[in-house]
């Protein structure tokens, strides 16, 4: 079920084709074979700050009365490795690859198709923070734009600061033509909404977590999903 290596390094197999690994992807990245599409939400390189307080006047007590948990999603804890510049580098030889957060590493990447997701209703337009935010996803030269308001019904119950809807992980596998079947590798799949979208999908995952915390969320979304039932995996 489970093996750790000296690197303090955990691989789980939750199920045929569906397994999630607890370590650095710049490590584990050599060590795999078979990957057919990277999908993935990495950090930016923002140094995001996530104390939801801040946005209640530094007030945590009306946070908390609105049904937040303590400063936010993460309780104020930064993202790791967020606090430096991304490089896209490692995952840019892959055949189908879609990078979220491509307006903070534009220059790194070449030309290809960019996927906007709109996040907001029409009547919050340019009222908080950002309206939509932008992947990059190689090969082509258009822009698609999905419209997923699904995480604003979410907000007080989301696990993780930069949470992607899984019907949009499941879009950007669409768009980037990963057929069913397929193997994807997530290199810092967060708390797994990638992961939930192939078993939905009927795909093969990999994802790779450093966070602990993340890491556990993941395996449970994960074995959760497992759990109603899915998509029997081609291949």
């Amino acid at each position: 079920m489970s093996e750790a290596n000296p690197l303090d390094r955990l691989v789980i197999e939750l199920a045929p084709g569906i397994t999630i690994i607890r370590g650095d992807c710049r490590d584990v990245l050599p060590t795999l074979i078979g990957i057919d599409a990277v999908i993935t939400d990495p950090p930016y390189g923002m140094n995001l700050n996530t104390d939801n307080s801040r946005f209640s006047g530094g007030n945590t007590a009306s946070v908390l009365k609105r049904g937040r948990r303590g400063k936010g999603t993460a309780n104020g804890a930064p993202i790791l490795h967020d606090d430096e510049p991304f490089d896209p580098s490692p995952w840019l030889n892959f055949d189908k690859v879609v990078l979220w957060g491509v307006n903070h590493f534009g220059q790194r990447v070449p030309a290809g198709t960019q996927l906007v997701w709109i996040k907001r209703f029409d009547k919050a337009f340019g009222s908080f923070l950002s309206d939509a935010e932008i992947a990059w996803m190689k090969g082509g030269h258009g822009v698609y734009c999905k419209r997923d308001l699904t995480l604003n019904g979410e907000a007080l119950t989301r696990v993780h600061p930069t949470q992607k809807p899984v019907p949009l992980m499941a879009w950007c596998m669409e768009k980037a033509k990963v057929p069913e079947g397929a193997t994807v590798l997530d290199p810092f799949c967060g708390s797994g909404s990638t992961g939930v979208a192939c078993i939905q999908t009927g795909r093969k995952f990999i994802g790779i977590e450093k966070d602990p915390t993340y890491f556990d969320i993941a395996r449970r979304r994960l074995e959760y999903e497992l759990a109603q039932g899915r998509l029997e995996l081609a291949g």
